[in-house]
């Protein structure tokens, strides 16, 4: 783990997407986060030494999925499949399928395995998984603030987790969409999806792959921050939290499973589409849902004094 100082630092972004902003400035205490997100080969030791089962091998529940289809009763996760032409982008289903058989031994679905994966991201994690292994580890999951201040490095209101330009001399820095998202990956970072964790440099507190690989859980309930009330101060918070799960149900969803935060982006962003490899970027994620481009990494918290 490394040692990230705590700070002031400004939250957010007003460029790119709206539930970015408003900008806020806000403080953290020091903590000691993951070096990179959690591998195939230690989520491996921690389900060989506690028999975890995770949510993707489990089958659903009709009782939670009023009028879900008798064929679906069977454990599985979402799977990206590249499509062969242009799409509509609006559809997220023209690429995203749930493939039964797909968890984190098997990332693409029966078939499939973990040979040669060992040190990349683990995915098909839902956030009760990350939160299992986090206690297991005898870590917790971090907050959005956490989360961002450390992926900053130290940058005060820089873009991306190196500075102000994506490419800085034509080259990635980050596992993000190379071309036209979802059917032209040029490659230009040599991977078709996740990458070996700290294949690319990392940022100024010394942390890889904050930017891009996997989306990465964090333990805030997610809303827009201006309806979350999260709005300018006079005051700077200490150590914010989110909104109250409560806030977190997707209006425009009747599926009433709560929303957690996630942050970094993923191998699947792509400047035409999902521009979300940076700090200030954040996606909602509902509780119950494993994919191929969601990992996690931990954090340890200073104890508290009496």
């Amino acid at each position: 783990m490394i040692e990230v100082p705590g700070g002031t630092f400004t939250m957010g972004s007003e460029r790119f997407y709206p539930e970015e902003a408003p900008c806020q400035t806000v403080r953290v205490d020091p903590f000691l986060i993951d070096e990179a997100p959690v591998t195939n080969s230690q989520f491996a030791r921690f389900v060989a030494a506690t028999e975890y089962v995770t949510v993707a091998e489990i089958a659903p529940d009709p009782a939670d999925y009023p009028g879900m289809l008798p064929e679906m009763g069977q454990p599985g996760s979402a799977v990206f499949r590249k499509t062969t032409t242009p799409v509509d982008t609006s559809d997220p289903m023209q690429w995203w399928s749930f493939e039964f058989g797909a968890d984190w031994r098997h990332p693409l679905g029966i078939g499939s395995s973990l040979d040669g994966l060992d040190d990349h991201p683990v995915v098909h994690v839902a956030y009760s998984d990350a939160e299992a292994y986090a206690k297991w580890a005898g870590k917790c999951l971090p907050t959005e603030a956490e989360w961002e201040f450390a992926a900053r490095g130290g940058l005060e209101g820089a873009e991306y987790a190196w500075g102000d330009m994506l490419t800085p001399g034509g080259k990635p820095l980050a596992n993000y969409w190379q071309g036209l998202f979802p059917f032209a990956n040029t490659l230009e970072d040599g991977w078709e999806r996740t990458s070996p964790v700290r294949t690319y440099p990392p940022n100024g507190y010394g942390l890889f792959d904050m930017i891009g690989n996997v989306w990465e859980w964090t333990s805030d309930w997610f809303a827009p921050r201006a309806s979350a009330g999260q709005n300018r101060s006079c005051c700077t918070p200490s150590n914010p939290r989110g909104p109250s799960r409560a806030a977190s149900f997707d209006p425009q969803s009747p599926a009433r499973i709560p929303r957690k935060v996630l942050k970094g982006g993923s191998h699947l962003c792509a400047a035409n589409y999902c521009q979300r490899y940076r700090p200030a970027a954040r996606h909602p994620e509902s509780l119950d849902t494993s994919t191929s481009h969601i990992g996690f990494r931990c954090i340890k918290r200073a104890p508290k004094a009496r």
